[in-house]
């Protein structure tokens, strides 16, 4: 029985282990979380993952190592500067904090007033039927949708990691099976869930990673950057 036991716990699928690692940490502390020599085993939360942070140089995706009431560790393709103020958005919950540190791509962010994690979590417990939505990010770019044989030329309003959403195009494209092509990023397939007033809301078959899509709106960030230099 004993080594059957030990059998079974071998056997744990890999992708268990792997959610785990790449998860958020919490603590009740109030101090800002500072840069990591290593990684602890502590209660992870992979609910609270991913985020959006709003600055003076757009809106961004950030994926959140360790997280206390005070303030939070995270992973940033393109960083303010230290004093910036910014909004962390958490599930259409928006707070505001200020960058106090930064390292090898990742900032430490400190909330202007701390936090009730009980109640920010509790907020966040998955209902019957119910999947959190992903933060959704302004991206303001063209995109080509193809569907059947029809190709449109439509402009992205929002994307987040699980979809988009898109305008014009017809009515008719509810339920359809299409495949975007975004400026840089690979042709990314999904269904049409909804339409409303000329824009719809394409679901992706497959998520984006965090990785590509930061990539994408970092590299967006900086040519907007280098743009407004020029005209200065």
């Amino acid at each position: 029985m004993f080594h059957s036991l030990i059998r079974r716990q071998l056997r744990r699928p890999a992708e268990v282990d792997a959610a785990a690692f790449d998860s958020t940490t919490v603590s009740l502390s109030l101090a800002v979380p500072r840069p990591p020599e290593r990684r602890t085993d502590d209660r992870v939360l992979p609910t609270l993952r991913v985020a959006k942070m709003d600055s003076a140089i757009g809106e961004q995706l950030i994926r959140i190592r360790n997280m206390s009431a005070g303030g939070l560790m995270a992973d940033c393709s393109r960083c303010p500067p230290v004093g910036a103020d910014v909004r962390i958005e958490f599930n259409n919950q928006a707070i505001p904090a200020s960058v106090v540190w930064i390292r090898e791509g990742m900032i430490g962010l400190k909330f202007d007033q701390s936090l009730d994690l009980g109640e920010l979590l509790a907020g966040r417990k998955p209902r019957h039927g119910f999947r959190p939505r992903p933060p959704r990010l302004e991206v303001g770019c063209s995109a080509s949708v193809k569907i059947n044989k029809l190709y449109y030329k439509v402009e992205v309003h929002d994307m987040s990691l699980g979809g988009m959403k898109v305008g014009p195009i017809d009515e008719y494209c509810i339920g359809a099976k299409v495949v975007v092509v975004v400026e840089s990023l690979r042709p990314i397939k999904g269904e049409v869930r909804w339409y409303s007033d000329r824009r719809a809301g394409i679901v992706f078959d497959r998520e984006l990673s965090f990785e590509e899509l930061a990539e994408w709106v970092g590299k967006r960030l900086e040519l907007a950057s280098l743009k407004a230099s020029y005209r200065h």
